[in-house]
C-alpha cells in the first residue's frame, strides 16, 4: 500500500538571554556542571520564582515574525511529569493561554512554496540535561544529571502537521531558525542545543484524511539527524502497516551510529500532565500599544528582504534565497555592496568561493578570514581591470592566509593584469605561428577553436593577460 506521511514539529528554542527564565542565574553555555543554580531553578521549598520580562518580550517578537496573533492575557501552567532532569517534578509552561497562536511561515521546496501553519508559540522553562555514559540514553551504563540548563528560558514552537517530507520539513526548521536570528531572540546553535526539535510522524493511506498513531522523536538537534529521523521513521511504519501490525503511540529516540530509532517510553496525552494554572505566577498583560510597539522594532525579515534584493539588485529568487537564508549571510553582502560593487558579482563569489572555503573549516560567515570590506575590495579590482577573474581566484587564496589588503596582495605578488595591446602583441603572433591548425579550424567556420589559442596565451602570461583584450587582439589577427 502507499502512504503519506503527516509530519508535525515542535521546535524548541533557548532564548538570547543573561538570566533565567524565573530567577538570576546565568544562562551561559559550557560552565561547569551543576554550578549555574539556585533554591529557585532548583525548586527548593518556600522559593517565588519572578518571570524575566526579557523572555516575554523575545516570545512576542517571535510570534509576530511568525504572523501569529499575541494574546493580550497569557498564564503559566505547570506541567507535571516525574524525569530525574526535572527538579520540581513539574515543568513551569504555558497549556491553555499561551502568548501567541495561529501564525504561518512559507517554506520553499523543488521550486514549490508552500505554508506552514503554526498551532502556538509558549514560553517555558528548559530541563536539565542528562549526561550519558554511553552515544545515547539507551545504550548508556550511568546517567548524571547537570542542572545547569534547568530554568533557561526556551519558546515553543508548535506546528500544524502540515508536512509530509522529511525535506519539507527541514525547510521549515531551516526558516523558523532564519527567522529567529533574524529577530535576534536566540543564538541558534543547534550543537549547544539553543535550538532542537520533537517530531511527529504518522502514515496513513495515500488519499485518506484519516490521521494514523503518531510517533515522536525528541530533541533532535541537527538538520542531518532531522532529515535522516524521519526517513527512517516512514519507512520502519511502513513496513510495521505492510505486515499487518499497528503502530504504537510512543516516544522514540534517534540513534546516529545505528541510524534508527529506538522505542524509549509510551507517549503521554494531555490529561496525563496534569496541567493546572501556576499559582506563584501572575497572568502577563500585554496592550495592544506594547504589541504594535514590539511590531515596529522587528528588522526586516527573510521573505521580504528575499523580495528586495530580487528587485532592487535583479537576483534571481534562488541567489536572493541563498542570501538571505541567514541574517548574518545578508549582512555581509550588503556590506560586500556598500564597495561600491555589482550585487551579482557579490552574490556569486559569496555563493562560491566564500562559501565552499568556510565549509571546508567548519567556519561561520562571522568567522571568515575574508571580510566583507576586503571582498568588495577585490571585486572592485576586477571591474576596474587591474586584475581578471582567473587571478582573482589566486588573490582570494592568499587573503584567505592574509590580513593584507587585496591591493596590496596583487602588487607584492606581481599579479597586475596586463592591458597593454603591445605588451602581448608578440605572444599572440606566437601562438597564432605555433598552431596552425586551431588557426584553420578558426578559418573554415569552427569559431570556438579560438578558446585553444587564448588557453594558449594565458599560459604564456601567467594568466595575467586581459582576457578581453586577448579575444580582441586574436580577432582581428585571424580575421585579417
Amino acid at each position: 500500500m502507499e502512504y503519506e506521511a503527516v509530519i508535525g514539529l515542535e521546535i524548541h528554542s533557548e532564548l538570547k538571554t543573561a538570566t533565567k527564565i524565573f530567577c538570576g542565574c546565568a544562562t551561559t553555555f559550557g560552565a561547569e556542571q551543576n554550578t549555574h543554580t539556585c533554591p529557585v531553578c532548583l525548586g527548593l521549598p518556600g522559593v517565588l520564582p519572578k518571570v524575566n520580562k526579557r523572555v516575554v518580550e523575545f516570545a512576542i517578537k517571535a510570534g509576530l515574525a511568525t504572523n501569529c496573533t499575541i494574546n493580550q492575557y497569557s498564564k503559566f501552567d505547570r506541567k507535571n511529569y516525574y524525569y530525574p532532569d526535572l527538579p520540581k517534578n513539574w515543568q513551569t509552561s504555558q497549556y491553555d493561554l499561551p502568548i501567541a497562536e495561529h501564525g504561518w511561515v512559507d517554506i520553499d521546496v523543488d521550486g514549490q512554496r508552500k505554508r506552514i501553519r503554526l498551532t502556538r508559540i509558549h514560553m517555558e522553562e528548559d530541563a536539565g540535561k542528562l549526561v550519558h555514559s554511553g552515544t545515547t540514553i539507551k545504550d548508556s551504563a550511568t546517567s548524571n544529571v547537570d542542572y545547569n540548563r534547568t530554568g533557561v528560558p526556551l519558546i515553543e514552537i508548535v506546528s500544524e502537521p502540515d508536512m509530509h517530507s522529511a525535506a519539507e520539513a527541514r525547510a521549515y526548521m531551516e526558516k523558523i531558525k532564519s527567522i529567529l536570528e533574524y529577530i535576534d531572540v536566540s543564538n541558534c546553535r543547534m550543537e549547544e542545543g539553543n535550538l532542537r526539535a520533537d517530531i511527529n510522524v504518522s502514515l496513513r493511506p495515500v488519499g485518506s484524511d484519516k490521521l494514523g498513531t503518531r510517533t515522536e522523536m525528541k530533541n533532535i538537534n541537527s538538520f542531518k539527524s532531522l532529515e535522516d529521523a524521519i526517513n527512517y521513521e516512514i519507512e520502519r511504519q511502513a513496513d510495521v502497516l505492510d505486515d499487518g501490525g499497528k503502530i504504537i503511540q510512543e516516544t522514540r529516540t534517534w540513534n546516529p551510529e545505528k541510524g534508527i530509532t529506538q522505542s524509549m517510553r509510551s507517549k503521554e496525552d494531555a490529561h496525563d500532565y496534569r496541567y493546572m494554572p501556576e499559582p506563584d505566577l501572575p497572568p502577563i498583560i500585554t496592550s495592544a500599544e506594547e504589541i504594535e510597539a514590539f511590531r515596529k522594532s522587528l528588522p526586516e525579515l527573510p521573505d521580504a528582504r528575499r523580495e528586495r534584493l530580487t528587485k532592487e539588485y535583479g537576483l534571481s529568487d534562488y541567489d536572493a534565497g541563498i542570501i538571505t537564508s541567514s541574517r548574518a549571510m545578508a549582512e555581509y553582502f550588503d556590506n560586500v555592496i556598500a564597495e561600491g560593487v555589482d550585487a551579482k558579482a557579490a552574490a556569486n563569489w559569496i555563493m562560491s568561493d566564500l562559501s565552499k572555503n568556510l565549509n571546508a573549516e567548519n567556519l561561520t560567515i562571522e568567522q571568515s578570514p575574508v571580510d566583507a570590506k576586503r571582498l568588495g575590495q577585490m571585486i572592485k579590482l576586477i571591474d576596474n581591470g587591474t586584475i581578471s577573474g582567473k587571478i582573482a581566484k589566486t588573490v582570494f587564496v592568499e587573503m584567505w592566509k592574509s590580513t593584507d589588503p587585496p591591493e596590496k596582495i596583487v602588487k607584492d605578488k606581481g599579479l597586475v593584469q596586463i592591458t597593454d595591446t603591445s605588451a602581448i602583441e608578440g605572444i599572440v603572433d606566437d601562438v597564432i605561428a605555433n598552431n596552425p591548425k586551431a588557426v584553420e579550424e578558426y578559418k573554415a567556420g569552427k569559431k570556438k577553436a579560438i578558446g585553444a589559442l587564448v588557453g594558449q596565451i594565458m599560459k604564456a602570461t601567467k594568466g595575467k593577460a586581459n582576457p578581453q583584450m586577448v579575444n580582441q587582439l586574436l580577432t582581428k589577427k585571424l580575421d585579417s
